[in-house]
């Protein structure tokens, strides 16, 4: 007889932000300064002894904000332009919006405020003749399709196939970097309270006058009881696609990156079957601004379902922002409703289980609405190739440092060849983040609401802060709109890396 053993959990981890390639885990920009500083130091010392303590001072003075960081990473620099943004925002009154017809948006729309206010929607169909929207950025040249899913969920699934619908996943990510003219991904899980509508309309629609008074009792019973602790919860995948000017063509506008990307929808749902997404199809115009219009006015979520049934909202993209929005240094609040934003600064930390975000993901009792959003950029091939590279070389230039090795500088040298030798055989490399949007219905809840989520996050391995001073573009960002936020800042991506 011979005795199988029972399979090991499957575990998973590796995640790295690329090291710097300064001094001392100084930024390139802040090595350089001090490099340059301490030449004029030796310099000013043929002169006068006073002229070099003078700039060893201003040295000191001039590096410490670019040099002492708190414990999300963020420099003294960063937090003072942080400050200098939000003053010069409320001075200018850029933290205020009005729309309507009494407001400042133009011509009585309510178009989305923030980042979002130029943008556009259109529909096109994709080639299994599925209609789906396509919701376009001027400013950055985007374009943006969003994917509705019906995931299954984990609940009575065996681990061998919640580790092979990760490992689909996995592999979904991974084509990610070969697919023309994609920029970014983001993986939408929105928690709501479950208004009863949809059972109220099921069941008026399946009422037989001659039912037993049992069973008409139990159904009224099971009506009025059953909305009260269920939750909705939608999942929905936004993929953003460039129309930049490529070698040999020009700049593609809406209706050619319609075309475009009808053409690749019906494959990348097809790909999204096997990793648990469960039913997957391309959302319409009018489903997109309706949860848009929901997610700023959570108090017409019963009326929009109402209205579907009766023949659908007709919601348009001009209608689907906030009549009134005011953004505050720590929250949100749009129309009837107070939101806080939350950014992931440290992904989970050695080995994890497929399961380490199911707490973060489900629905909470003390936040009314909440969204979980993933956010993805994959690179290509030749740019993961480079980046590796370039992580591994730093690792080991600050292990090298030390005359005496560090236990934690030979891990951070192993994981980061452990990367260059995936990505030789063939993975993908892809960088991600994480937004945490609670929703509250007063400015008295949100209290609770960030105690729930200070618990939260622990469990699910990360760390996270609000993001301060831009809670409207934040909020923003966490809806599926395709919104890229390191191309709307003032400064260069490669700029801020060497600050």
């Amino acid at each position: 007889m011979t005795v199988t053993e029972a399979p090991q959990p499957r575990t998973y981890g590796n995640f790295r932000k690329p090291r710097t390639s300064g001094l001392r885990g100084l930024s390139l920009g802040a090595t350089l300064l001090l490099f340059a500083g301490l030449i004029a130091v030796v310099l000013a010392t043929l002169i006068s002894i006073w002229a070099a303590l003078g700039l060893a001072v201003a040295l000191a003075v001039l590096t410490a904000p670019l040099a002492v960081r708190d414990r999300h990473g963020r420099t003294l620099m960063q937090r003072a332009a942080v400050r200098l943004a939000w003053w010069r925002t409320t001075s200018s009154g850029g933290h205020l919006y009005r729309s309507g017809p009494m407001g400042r948006a133009g011509h009585g729309t309510c178009k989305l405020p923030g980042l979002a206010a130029e943008s556009a929607l259109t529909e096109a169909q994709d080639g299994y003749g599925r209609p789906f929207a396509v919701i376009t950025i001027p400013a950055t040249g985007h374009h943006t399709v969003v994917i509705s899913c019906d995931a299954d969920g984990a609940a009575l699934v065996d681990e061998q196939q919640v580790d092979t619908w990760v490992a689909h996943w996995g592999q979904w990510l991974s084509t990610l970097g070969a697919e023309p003219g994609l920029v970014a991904v983001s993986v939408t899980v929105e928690t709501a309270p479950d208004s009863g509508v949809r059972l109220q309309q099921e069941l008026a629609a399946n009422w037989v006058a001659g039912a037993p008074d049992l069973a008409r009792s139990m159904l009224r019973e099971v009506l009025a009881a059953y909305p009260a602790g269920s939750a909705q919860i939608a999942t929905r995948i936004a993929l953003t696609y460039s129309g930049a000017a490529r070698p040999g063509s020009p700049r593609r506008g809406a209706e050619d990156m319609a075309v475009h990307i009808g053409t690749r929808l019906p494959g990348l749902t097809a790909g999204l079957a096997m990793t648990g997404a469960g039913t997957a199809v391309p959302m319409t115009a009018t489903e997109l601004a309706e949860a848009v219009r929901v997610a700023y006015d959570p108090t017409v979520a019963s009326l929009v379902e109402e209205a579907r049934a009766t023949g659908g909202t007709g919601l348009t993209w001009d209608e689907a922002g906030p009549m009134a929005a005011q953004e505050a240094w720590d929250h949100y609040r749009h129309d009837g409703a107070f939101s806080v934003t939350w950014a992931m600064t440290e992904a989970p930390q050695g080995e994890v289980f497929s399961n380490v975000l199911t707490g973060l993901v489900q629905p909470n009792r003390d936040i009314a609405r909440k969204r979980v959003t993933l956010l993805y950029r994959p690179h290509t091939r030749a740019e993961g190739a480079r980046v590796v590279q370039q992580d591994y070389k730093n690792a080991l230039f600050t292990a090298q440092q030390s005359e005496i090795g560090q236990a934690r500088d030979d891990a951070e040298v192993t994981a980061a060849r452990r990367t260059t030798e995936e990505q030789a055989q063939g993975h993908g490399v892809i960088r991600f983040g994480l937004l945490i949007t609670a929703t509250v219905n007063s400015a008295e809840e949100l209290t609770t609401a960030a105690a729930a989520v200070d618990n939260l996050a622990p469990a699910a391995r990360i760390a996270v802060r609000p993001v301060y001073g831009s809670q409207a573009a934040a909020f923003a960002a966490a809806l599926p709109l395709g919104l890229v936020l390191p191309l709307h800042t003032a400064l260069p991506q490669t700029v801020r890396d060497a600050m």
